[in-house]
């Protein structure tokens, strides 16, 4: 969920800095995962100021080019060369200056240099409104009022949006957290343990009031165990356009696109109160008649991304006197929802049943963010407030009357919970006795009514947008939730006992290997087990069949358990991408699991993935590629580390893999890793070449149990090395050359190395020639040359005989 620092601060005055306050909202609960920075014109016009024109002259090696001084108010004028049709002497202008950069609209970005243009120097830029990312002009530069003073840095000028936003990761039973305004009543109640008593600001509705009442909408809640509340409003007289700069910055703050003034009011309505709404075009609404209910199953209806749904019977549908309008609290349908024609509309804000909004998003794989929250419960007591804020906001963007009463269908209202919290209780859970005058602040900062006050305890009111706090245990949680978890003092007498660790055990030996590759500039992921289905289709050595499925999945994306962990550091890696870091190196222990007939197994693996540079340019070297060797060398020091000596490479059998490798020691395969397809990496919307390599990290275990360390003398002779070019058809292996010359000598042939392969002129077509080299050693003694040339005439005999092989 994310969280605009600014909007949040609306309702409460709060002059902390965006680091300071994600704190706090932590340790509230409210896990801060990340802070970003959102800037209405991406870059802030960092660098961009006005200059005005004191001379404009034709360029004389070009007709549509014009050469212009600038005057910066930084000293000497600048020459800059402009193509606009519109340039002219005296103007007012924005200027980018060396340096400077900008982005264009796709947000990439491009800097400003000093340059030629046709033999004529160019210092800067003299810019239009799409350039400066102000407009979608192009026609021609910016013209600026004559009354702004030269030099005035352009950011001071426009209206631009500067804010922080928090990315919360929010956890499941707190509902009454998904919004702006939930945000803000618990950093109240977080403020108020430090003494800082800020009230909450409440958007005002005291102007609703009702035009005339001409265009009334008969309401019928026909299963009211599915829609416990249902409010509904007409306004007509509308005016659909475009939204003012302020809304559109609070939506994109926040990732939303904006779409038009009367769509925006319900998506910042949501955010804002946790409220969805839904605003239906009233000329499509026939025999001005809403009916809530469910459908006959097979039912067929299109919704706004234009999918021809089958419906269940048990979802529950907004309609008309004739027809289907929208599938309740999930998704519109193509033919009601709100466009540039529309002058009237009706106003739809309701609760609607968690378990049936779940059922029907998951049937129809839906994932909205109306059904996320009513999936998770919202509060049924701020329906009307939200439809008048709504409808009062619509009115002030869009213009037009409120045509009807509002239609309030809440038949059984949903009651507070009634809890009894106990002193000696809370004491024992939180294993520290709190001041009972704390305990109750606290409950009140939450707006937790205490109603009766005892020797033992409080009879206490929760709110019913609570629905995470009904029992004592859930009221204690909150008290220190908000009393602060750090606040809790250690006991002064600590049990504790010595356990005996295997230096063997999984922990001691991930600890090793992780701390060798953070040593490497390696970064630790831990993504999550739960994934997308259609991953799978990604590979063909994987099968739907084998997944582990979710029976009440989450969302669409998080439905199956992961079989391969490639997919998951994929999203990490397209995540870091598109937020301009592209030079990465990660690692994850996890598991990958699996449905066979024989049963469900899990097994572990250590996954390791690397794209971009593999050094930082420095004034001593250049920038240098990551590549297959660079991962190659990254696996044999793991290896090496573990003591564990392959036997056996192999072409990478993974069909993920443009190019791979598998390394096996006896019949278990150890490690297989390589350069990820290109076709695999554009699911991901990744461009740039990505390399993994998956361990099986048991096997791994098992075989760095069994590895001993031994000691031994420095050699005391010498070793000697030979080479051999050889001819080879091309589709000979480097692993058979090397298991026949380790066949031919196992004594003293101590390393074998390939340090050339060529393929091209004076070859014959289809052959190869591999440059190897062979070191021998005898630890007793010095080789002599003619045991040194009988070991080299076996490997070429062997090589002839069966690989086909030519020295040349």
């Amino acid at each position: 969920m994310k969280i605009s620092y600014n909007w949040l601060k609306q309702f409460i005055k709060l002059d902390w800095d965006a680091e300071k306050a994600g704190e706090l909202l932590t340790d509230l609960g409210l896990e801060v995962e990340g802070i970003e920075t959102y800037q209405s014109v991406q870059g802030g016009l960092n660098g961009v100021i006005v200059g005005q024109v004191i001379s404009c002259s034709q360029h004389s090696n070009a007709d549509k080019l014009k050469v212009t001084k600038v005057d910066l108010g930084t000293g000497e004028p600048v020459q800059i060369v402009c193509g606009a049709p519109n340039v002219a002497e005296g103007q007012k202008v924005p200027v980018a200056t060396i340096g400077t950069k900008l982005y264009d609209a796709e947000g990439k970005e491009w800097t400003i240099k000093k340059g030629k243009i046709r033999g004529e120097e160019s210092h800067g830029m003299i810019c239009a409104e799409d350039e400066l990312g102000l407009g979608k002009g192009h026609d021609g530069i910016m013209v600026l009022d004559k009354d702004i003073p030269v030099g005035t840095s352009a950011a001071d000028i426009f209206d631009i949006e500067n804010d922080t936003v928090f990315e919360i990761g929010l956890t499941p039973n707190r509902a009454d957290a998904m919004s702006h305004w939930g945000a803000a009543r618990d950093l109240k109640a977080g403020l108020q343990q430090k003494d800082l008593n800020l009230e909450l600001i409440t958007p005002s509705v005291s102007n609703f009031k009702i035009e005339n009442r001409l265009h009334k909408f008969d309401i019928d809640v026909k299963n009211p165990e599915l829609a416990p509340r249902y409010c509904g409003v007409s306004i007509s007289g509308l005016k659909v356009g475009e939204s003012p700069s302020w809304l559109q910055h609070r939506l994109k703050a926040i990732g939303l696109t904006p779409k038009n003034n009367v769509v925006d009011v319900t998506n910042y309505v949501l955010h804002e109160l946790g409220q969805p709404l839904h605003a239906f075009d009233a000329n499509y609404i026939e025999g001005n008649k809403i009916e809530v209910k469910t459908l006959k199953a097979g039912t067929k209806f299109t919704t706004l991304d234009e999918v021809e749904r089958e419906l269940h019977s048990e979802d529950l549908m907004i309609c008309d006197a004739e027809k289907p309008l929208c599938i309740a609290g999930v998704f519109g349908g193509i033919n009601s929802g709100v466009t540039e024609k529309t002058t009237s509309i009706f106003l739809e804000s309701a609760y609607f049943n968690p378990v049936s909004i779940r059922k029907t998003a998951k049937r129809h794989g839906l994932n909205t963010d109306a059904s996320f929250r009513f999936e998770r419960g919202i509060d049924p007591n701020i329906t009307e407030y939200a439809l008048k804020r709504a409808a009062l906001l619509i009115q002030e963007l869009a213009g037009g009357d409120i045509t009807s009463e509002i239609t309030d269908l809440y038949p059984k209202k949903t009651e507070d919970f009634q809890v009894f919290l106990s002193f000696e209780n809370t004491a024992k859970l939180i294993g520290e006795e709190l001041p009972q005058e704390t305990i109750k602040d606290i409950l009140s900062s939450l707006e937790i009514k205490v109603n009766n006050i005892t020797e033992s305890g409080l009879g206490l009111t929760i709110p019913a947008y609570r629905n995470d706090v009904q029992r004592e245990a859930d009221v204690i949680e909150e008290i220190l939730r908000v009393y602060g978890y750090n606040n809790i003092k250690f006991t002064q007498k600590l049990n504790a006992s010595i356990s005996n660790i295997d230096k063997f055990s999984d922990y001691n030996i991930q600890n090793t290997i992780s701390n060798q590759l953070v040593g490497q500039g390696f970064n630790e992921m831990l993504a999550n087990s739960l994934t997308a289905p259609e991953y799978i289709s990604l590979s063909e050595q994987l099968n739907s069949d084998n997944n582990v499925e979710m029976l009440n999945p989450l969302s669409n994306d998080l439905a199956v358990l992961r079989q391969s962990l490639l997919f998951s550091g994929l999203e990490a890696v397209s995540h870091n991408i598109n937020r301009k870091r592209s030079d990465l190196k990660f690692f994850e222990f996890g598991k990958t699991y699996h449905n066979y007939e024989s049963g469900r197994i899990e097994n572990k693996h250590l996954s390791l993935l690397i794209t971009g540079n593999k050094t930082k340019e420095s004034w001593k070297i250049g920038q240098e590629k990551s590549d297959f060797f660079y991962l190659k060398g990254i696996i044999e020091a793991i290896l090496d580390r573990l003591g564990i000596k392959t036997s056996k490479t192999s072409p990478a059998k993974n069909d993920v893999f443009s190019e791979g490798v598998s390394y096996s020691l006896g019949k278990s395969k150890l490690v297989e890793f390589g350069i990820v397809k290109k076709s695999v990496l554009k699911h991901f919307s990744i461009s740039q070449e990505v390399l993994f390599a998956d361990f099986n990290w048991d096997t791994i275990l098992e075989f760095a149990r069994r590895s001993k360390i031994k000691f031994s003398d420095i050699p005391k002779f010498p070793e000697v090395k030979r080479d051999f070019a050889l001819l080879l058809d091309n589709s000979v292996t480097f692993e058979e050359i090397h298991t026949i010359a380790k066949q031919t000598e196992k004594q003293l042939l101590k390393n074998i190395n390939l340090f050339d392969v060529y393929e091209g002129k004076n070859l014959p077509n289809g052959k190869k020639s591999y440059a190897v080299s062979f070191t021998l050693q005898d630890e007793h003694k010095t080789l002599t040359d003619k045991q040194i040339d009988k070991i080299m005439n076996k490997l070429q005999h062997n090589f002839e005989n069966k690989l086909g092989a030519e020295l040349r």
